[in-house]
């Protein structure tokens, strides 16, 4: 799939971007181009320490600002598939600088877009997030705006040969700025913060993340927002299993937060497919025909009204659970 191709990834320097690196060096060693494009140069010297060019012949490290579309260009020449990762993501920093969101989340999209129709990319796939159904916050309101952007790229395309998909999914078990490493480092003094003890979140390795993309990469016809069968959790359970003899304090939900996530609305069940091992939100203004779709993957309907939160999820980690996930991550990451 990706052998003999360019690929970039916008925020590669991220956990993301990372995974993604690995994976496509361990199952695609012909790929022709990796490009990380990030703003951040500690992150790109940091990872340039994993990934030394003399050792990866095929990666490139781009300091670029998805906020500049002229860089961007620079970036896209010769490229065949944009991964989409960049983006400003802490919801309480994004409601207290919520133009330096807008710039990053909206902007930063569609700069994406216009410089993907000028070099003649084939195709682009941008990460979204829960946040971003029925958002509450700005974040979530800068992540729709960003997902609507992608899909309406579809339909001013004309005639060149590129699609536009969105892959959106919950919080990424120990990507940075997540509870899980959060609370390691805080059970050494002994209490643990709590927002809410009713609070749940969707899970996701950041594996399986990956994955939903090389789907988007390999199926997706343009237009498509791909969400993800996972479990969730509660805030509580994960606190018990990092710090069982710790005492857990509650300290109020920060400003934007919510209670359960959603990524699908019952607005959006009208155009939502079960496709088995992800649900898929179609396009309200296709550039495909939508029986065909349906027929070549087995698409079905889901029932009218349906909605997939975190809260009322039917898949969920347990405490027993929670510690084998936390065990693996702190093993992958911490080794002496």
């Amino acid at each position: 799939m990706l052998n003999n191709k360019s690929v970039l990834i916008t925020g590669g320097t991220g956990s993301f971007g990372k995974m993604f690196t690995k994976l496509i060096f361990k199952r695609f060693p012909e790929v022709k181009r990796l490009v990380i494009l990030s703003r951040d140069e500690q992150k790109h010297y940091q990872m340039a320490i994993e990934y030394p060019e003399d050792k990866y012949p095929a990666i490139r490290y781009f300091i670029g600002d998805v906020r500049e579309e002229s860089r961007l260009i620079s970036a896209f020449e010769g490229i065949d598939i944009v991964i989409h990762a960049a983006a400003m993501k802490h919801v309480h920093l994004a409601e207290y600088n919520p133009m330096e969101c807008v710039k990053t989340n909206i902007l930063g999209a569609e700069n994406v877009i216009n410089a993907a129709l000028k070099c003649g990319i084939k195709k682009v796939v941008a990460l979204s997030t829960d946040k971003a159904a029925a958002p509450i916050n700005l974040y979530g309101a800068t992540k729709l705006a960003s997902d609507k952007l992608f899909i309406a790229a579809n339909n001013i395309r004309g005639k060149r040969d590129i699609t536009f998909s969105v892959v959106r999914y919950g919080n990424v078990m120990g990507s940075n700025g997540s509870v899980m490493p959060f609370f390691l480092k805080k059970r050494k003094e002994g209490v643990l913060p709590i927002t809410d003890n009713r609070m749940t979140r969707f899970n996701i390795s950041l594996e399986d993340g990956c994955e939903m993309v090389f789907n988007a990469i390999e199926n997706a016809w343009g237009g498509e927002i791909f969400v993800p069968k996972i479990p969730s959790y509660k805030i509580v359970d994960v606190a018990t299993a990092i710090g069982p003899e710790c005492r857990q304090e509650l300290v109020g939900m920060r400003p934007g937060e919510k209670l359960h996530e959603e990524m699908i609305t019952a607005s959006d069940s009208i155009n939502t497919i079960d496709l088995g091992k992800y649900y898929c939100i179609l396009p309200q203004q296709p550039i495909f025909d939508i029986k065909e779709y349906k027929n070549h993957f087995k698409g079905v309907n889901v029932p009218a009204g349906f909605s997939y939160d975190s809260g009322s999820n039917a898949q969920w980690e347990t405490v027993d659970s929670l510690r084998q996930l936390i065990k693996k991550f702190v093993d992958s990451n911490f080794e002496a």
